[in-house]
């Protein structure tokens, strides 16, 4: 206990001291961070790699235990040979923060950095648990901790978007973290959270709104990393069924927020990788909360998932806190007002999406039926056959010299509106549709184009019709055929 308490305090006080001192001097060098009025709503410039004082002051920390006689000071020097395999995965993270700072990285980059780090991880022995201290199978092991560091490390860079919420959120996550090794009896864990949990308490000092001094990514991806190996100790020492359930759970502020920020831009066709004001922080933002009510806000959620995941440790209730807990979550999602998820759902519950798909389907099916068409009556054939069943009443076709036209019933030019499609012979194609959301697909963009593309191809390659001449006409050119006839039978003759 003595061990903890000249830890957690030498964290403590290190990082009070440090932080301020970064601050200076990176303040005077330049490096700060401007702000935008759009995500960036500080009203200075003000420095961001305070995540040098965090990773100093968690390292000193350590070096302060080991020249102390205290027990905890053994238990270092016998975990020194794991924690330098770690040291190595821990530096490259901090390093890909930095130069991000500093330089700028791309995200590819960012990302393979995270992932090459989380690989020396694993070689270290940082292993995903899955059922009651089992790993998974050797093929699925590596790819899966690799995911949920990279997952972690992304989780609080992403949340780093108001003051004092990134290190408030990993200062409840690691105490989360400590509080579970030491109902676990793990002084492992114990004696790795308390001093970044220190740090952290010592750091949101100057960090909460307003801040003087910012996380940065060298900071907020460095906590992170270090959020996910915790969770990966925890897990190797519980006695739930589901291994990995209490800490996905004490960390599920920013994994929930990476989650959803990631789900959103899939469904609205956005980069991934691209910035927003999306986020559950910017969320709570345009609800008209104030940073200081939206960081407060954010760690009493903190407070109730460390609750649940501490719950989750007795073996009797793991499932019914899961199930509350994933209830709440839903809940608080609503709330949010996320449009994306709403429609989304409303898609999948009155067959919105099962219509788009039959409209997709369909297209397929009727750009093969008019690729295979040998005639130009059999592509009037196709269609005719399939304009009806995207909710046309009316087609008009003109092309190769032939006109077309088929109606479903009497049209009303007044109550329709119209599509006419070019071709390239001076043809065209014109449809009408009647007004009215009672309508069987909403593909009908997806079929214009189909239908002008697979057909103005299919004419191209046919061969061209011959048009019937009229009757003077038609008498005239026979007996030209036939002057040329005789004229070529009478020119040896005058030879």
């Amino acid at each position: 206990m003595y061990s903890l308490l000249f830890l957690g305090a030498a964290a403590f006080v290190l990082s009070s001291l440090l932080t301020p001192l970064v601050c200076y001097v990176f303040g005077r060098l330049g490096i700060v961070d401007h702000p935008d009025n759009e995500r960036k709503l500080h009203k200075r410039p003000i420095p961001r790699v305070g995540g040098i004082a965090i990773a100093l002051s968690y390292a000193l920390a350590f070096g302060c235990l080991l020249l102390t006689k205290l027990k905890g000071g053994n238990i270092v020097w016998d975990a020194l040979p794991f924690a330098g395999k770690l040291f190595p995965a821990a530096g490259l993270v901090f390093v890909i923060g930095l130069l991000d700072d500093l330089l700028g990285l791309r995200p590819v980059c960012k990302l393979l950095g995270q992932v090459a780090a989380a690989s020396v991880a694993y070689l270290a022995g940082i292993h995903v648990v899955a059922f009651r201290g089992q790993t998974f199978g050797h093929w699925w092991s590596l790819p899966v901790t690799v995911i949920w560091l990279v997952a972690c490390m992304n989780a609080v860079n992403l949340i780093d978007g108001v003051d004092g919420v990134a290190a408030g959120v990993g200062l409840f996550a690691t105490t989360t973290s400590l509080l579970a090794g030491l109902m676990q009896h793990n002084m492992e864990l114990a004696l790795a959270t308390l001093p970044l949990a220190a740090c952290l308490l010592g750091f949101l000092r100057y960090n909460f709104n307003p801040a003087s001094i910012f996380l940065g990514d060298c900071g907020s991806l460095f906590i992170g990393f270090l959020l996910g190996c915790y969770g990966v100790l925890w897990s190797q020492k519980s006695a739930t069924v589901l291994g990995m359930a209490a800490p996905l759970i004490a960390f599920a502020i920013p994994l929930l927020d990476t989650s959803l920020s990631i789900v959103r831009r899939f469904l609205r066709r956005q980069p991934i990788f691209g910035a927003d004001r999306g986020h559950i922080h910017h969320r709570l933002l345009d609800l008209g909360l104030s940073p200081r009510k939206v960081a407060l806000l954010l760690y009493g959620i903190c407070t109730l998932a460390a609750t649940f995941s501490l719950f989750m440790l007795n073996g009797h209730l793991e499932m019914l806190v899961l199930v509350v807990f994933c209830g709440v979550t839903w809940l608080g999602i609503q709330r949010l007002g996320y449009v994306e998820f709403d429609m989304a759902g409303r898609m999948l519950l009155q067959g919105s999406f099962r219509g788009l798909l039959n409209a997709r389907l369909s297209i397929q099916a009727f750009e093969k039926s008019l690729t295979l068409a040998e005639t130009h009556d059999d592509c009037w054939s196709v269609v005719k056959k399939a304009y009806k069943d995207f909710g046309f009443h009316y087609i008009e076709m003109q092309f190769a010299g032939r006109k077309y036209s088929d109606s479903s019933g009497e049209p009303d030019v007044f109550q329709a509106w119209h599509v006419d499609i070019p071709l390239s012979d001076g043809g065209h194609v014109h449809l009408a549709r009647e007004f009215g959301p009672n309508l069987q697909h909403t593909a009908v963009a997806p079929f214009a184009d189909a239908l002008r593309s697979t057909l103005e191809s299919k004419l191209n390659a046919l061969p061209p019709i011959e048009t019937p001449l009229p009757g003077d006409l038609q008498h005239l050119r026979t007996q030209t055929e036939r002057w040329q006839v005789v004229s070529a039978a009478a020119s040896p003759c005058r030879d």
